[in-house]
């Protein structure tokens, strides 16, 4: 129960940090993602909270990579001053720092895990902070290097994004 509780307040806690990030990034691109990221880990604590009341909890897909995808397949060229850009890059290196820390705590719980129902829900968890991971790393490492590019556009091969 200690466990699950743990798990329930990180939850908690991680959906809390995505709502204040998405009212600060009200005006762009980043409010979306938060929105969506803050969601699933409402659902991850509404299914951990279920599990420890005894209570049936549903193990349903979700698809916040493809959304994310989507809200920034087409957008074209951003302009955002500087500092703005800082507090985005910002917010995806602690954001997947977040997510890594879920994954390793879910993967611990998983290794104690008493039987093949309580391995599925932990399964279920790690996949879907996997995501969550995947997605923040990939839009972190296109913003790195859209700000490296732009520096110095001009010089050398770079990489298509």
């Amino acid at each position: 129960m200690k466990d699950l509780n743990f798990a329930i307040k990180m939850e908690q806690d991680g959906e809390k940090y995505y709502r204040d990030q998405a009212e600060k990034n009200k005006n762009n691109a980043l409010n979306t993602v938060c929105l969506m990221l803050a969601e699933d880990e409402n659902r991850h604590a509404q299914i951990l909270l279920n599990k420890m009341n005894g209570m049936p909890f549903v193990l349903a897909p979700m698809d916040t990579l493809e959304k994310a995808k989507n809200v920034f397949a087409g957008m074209g060229d951003m302009s955002v001053p500087q500092k703005e850009t800082l507090n985005q890059f910002d917010f995806y290196r602690i954001a997947v720092d977040i997510e890594q820390k879920s994954i390793e705590l879910y993967t611990e719980y998983k290794l104690k895990a008493e039987n093949e129902k309580e391995k599925e829900l932990f399964d279920y968890l790690i996949e879907q902070e996997k995501q969550h991971f995947e997605t923040l790393d990939e839009i972190s490492r296109m913003l790195r290097q859209s700000m490296e590019t732009h520096e110095s556009a001009e010089f050398g091969i770079r990489p298509e994004f």
